[in-house]
């Protein structure tokens, strides 16, 4: 990733100011249930760790992370926090519109939560509802499965903790693991059933996938973590930062320039 110039909301307003920029990365990560032995905050740990990637290769302002998100699914677990699509989503709307003022016109919107099913009817209708400015995710390029191919955690069936999340966690924030084993294989057919009903029925203990201690040394976790996150960014950001200016002459054309 060729290293670009990034702010963010530890700079000053005059930085910003002379900067030029005019692009932002927003991130949206959660704070949910991973299971009993991991903390409730990775997802907002990986919306971070996607957030100032992306900030580097937009050269954008990287705003902090918002730690909420649409978790219904988790709601049951103790100290999960969910917040309704419409609160949310009209949240982000004025934080853009308020930037907008400011001039800036570029913006790019991620999150750390898979269960995030607002995200892109969100960003579709931004696109339409203001004509002045672009909206996108990074998810065009770079595949999960070639992350998870590199990272050597293929062939699981995994959406939720599990190896996979105890790698992500060991390599973000290994003073907060507990290395305890936990998870369950989760019969197929509870696919069907996993966005209408809560995880507390459908899983043993909020893990879809499993965890088994002693399998892989703190090291290999935490290595395995980073492959993951890094091979899967790596990729999206091979070049966002074109694509984002072609969508956004694509979308202008000469009537705002």
């Amino acid at each position: 990733m060729k290293e670009l110039t990034m702010l963010d909301y530890t700079n000053t307003t005059t930085e910003l100011s002379l900067s030029g920029i005019d692009a932002v990365v927003i991130s949206v990560g959660a704070t949910e249930q991973f299971g009993p032995y991991l903390p409730m905050h990775i997802d907002s740990l990986i919306a971070e760790l996607y957030a100032n990637e992306y900030g580097k290769a937009l050269n954008a302002y990287v705003l902090p992370v918002l730690p909420f998100n649409t978790s219904e699914e988790h709601a049951a677990f103790k100290g999960t926090v969910t917040v309704s699509p419409n609160i949310l989503t009209a949240m982000l709307e004025d934080i853009i519109l308020g930037l907008r003022r400011q001039g800036f016109k570029k913006y790019l919107l991620c999150s750390g939560h898979g269960g995030a099913y607002w995200y892109n009817a969100f960003i579709k209708h931004m696109n339409y509802k203001y004509q002045d400015i672009i909206v996108i995710y990074p998810g065009y390029n770079g595949s999960w499965d070639n992350a998870v191919k590199a990272a050597g955690l293929d062939g699981r069936n995994e959406i939720h903790g599990g190896l996979t999340g105890v790698c992500t966690a060991m390599w973000l924030c290994p003073e907060l693991v507990k290395l305890e084993a936990m998870g369950s294989e989760i019969p197929e057919e509870n696919n069907r059933y996993s966005d209408y009903i809560g995880w507390d029925k459908l899983t043993e203990d909020g893990n879809w996938g499993v965890f088994i201690k002693g399998q892989y040394s703190e090291e290999e976790l935490a290595a395995k973590g980073k492959i993951l996150w890094m091979t899967l960014i790596k990729d999206q950001c091979d070049g966002l930062k074109e694509y984002l200016e072609e969508a956004y002459v694509r979308k202008i054309g000469e009537k705002y320039n």
